[in-house]
């Protein structure tokens, strides 16, 4: 009898619960680092400014990679909008999950949508052009989730469960997309053809390998003595705890969780810093975004007052001006001279 009432207070619960846990998570890596702030400070500034705006740029290399996959899944699944109008929505996407993983995508489709109604597809395509992304995204975590057995002590027979999961559930997509072409199927339509799969599953490849090669040289730069795994265990648990309502605390979470035998303090450190140039590498997007919309609106502002200018000047044309021209005009046409025929036997 109250749907909407429930849903209202369902809507002011869920932002007042996020800052809740941010917030409770916050107070625990406090207490966590209580009497190490001097080790946690010196990590912080052990990695140089020029490593850091590598480091951003390969997070914005990466967001780069996964919007064009979007882009991919979105045209293939009926969507006439414009890249730059995805582009743009991609990166309020991207801003926001640095608070939620999942508010990332509610912000990207809400913002198309907005932008280009005629051009996007419907919110249920949209939620489907995700899932070949998250899909690829997860076989590649179960591929390499042998990583996480060592520090998580995980049993041996988890990374190949995990393997046969993830594959079964790409198949069932796969299917899916071939018998069902409505709703919430219509947004698999990339994984019909092979150069579609081919293409996101290329794209998203190199959005990992960024994201891999930003955790291994930020780790190695605070002095931790790290590997290429422990650098895709932390991606992986990123990924994973991203999905929780912590806020920018993720990327200290993951940190101390895979790797936390290495001194609490510097892989926090290593954490913050994680966090701090994947922000920066979203802003930079969300920048160049609003730069784009304001140049287009700058634009349609010349055009619209150009087109007005024209029109007033029609407008204040005196009358006279239509009245000799439409004498005038058939006078001049009669009295035009014109060429003799030529003679029949020429």
């Amino acid at each position: 009898m109250f749907p909407p009432k429930s849903q209202a207070c369902r809507a002011r619960v869920r932002p007042a619960l996020t800052v809740l846990v941010t917030l409770a998570a916050a107070v625990v890596f406090v207490v966590a680092l209580k009497g190490k702030s001097a080790s946690f400070s010196a990590a912080l500034h052990t990695a140089p400014l020029g490593l850091l705006g590598l480091v951003a740029a390969l997070q914005l290399l990466a967001l780069l990679s996964r919007t064009e996959a979007w882009n991919v899944s979105v045209r293939a699944a009926g969507g006439t909008v414009g890249r730059r109008v995805l582009y743009r929505a991609s990166s309020v996407g991207s801003v926001a999950s640095v608070a939620n993983g999942q508010l990332s995508v509610a912000a990207r489709i809400a913002v198309l949508r907005r932008s280009s109604p005629a051009g996007s597809p419907r919110v249920p395509a949209l939620l489907g052009a995700e899932l070949p992304i998250l899909a690829t995204e997860a076989i590649l975590a179960a591929l390499t989730s042998f990583t996480l057995v060592g520090p998580l002590g995980l049993p041996w027979w988890v990374p190949p469960l995990c393997v046969a999961a993830t594959v079964g559930l790409g198949a069932a997509l796969c299917a899916l997309a071939g018998n069902r072409r409505r709703g919430l199927c219509a947004g698999l339509a990339v994984l019909r053809s092979l150069d579609g799969r081919s293409r996101v599953v290329g794209l998203v490849l190199v959005a990992v390998l960024a994201q891999i090669a930003r955790n291994y040289l930020i780790l190695r730069s605070t002095g931790v003595g790290v590997s290429v795994f422990d650098s895709i265990a932390v991606l992986i648990a990123m990924v994973t705890i991203s999905q929780l309502p912590l806020g920018p605390s993720v990327g200290a979470a993951a940190t101390v969780l895979i790797l936390g035998a290495h001194g609490v303090a510097t892989v926090a450190a290593a954490g913050v810093l994680l966090t701090a140039t994947g922000t920066v590498g979203a802003l930079c997007f969300a920048a160049w975004a609003a730069g784009d919309w304001l140049a287009r609106e700058g634009r349609q502002t010349r055009r619209s007052r150009d087109r007005g200018a024209t029109e007033r000047a029609y407008l204040r044309r005196p009358p006279q001006a239509d009245l000799a021209r439409a004498i005038h005009l058939p006078l001049a046409f009669a009295t035009r001279p014109r060429p003799w025929p030529a003679p029949a036997f020429a």
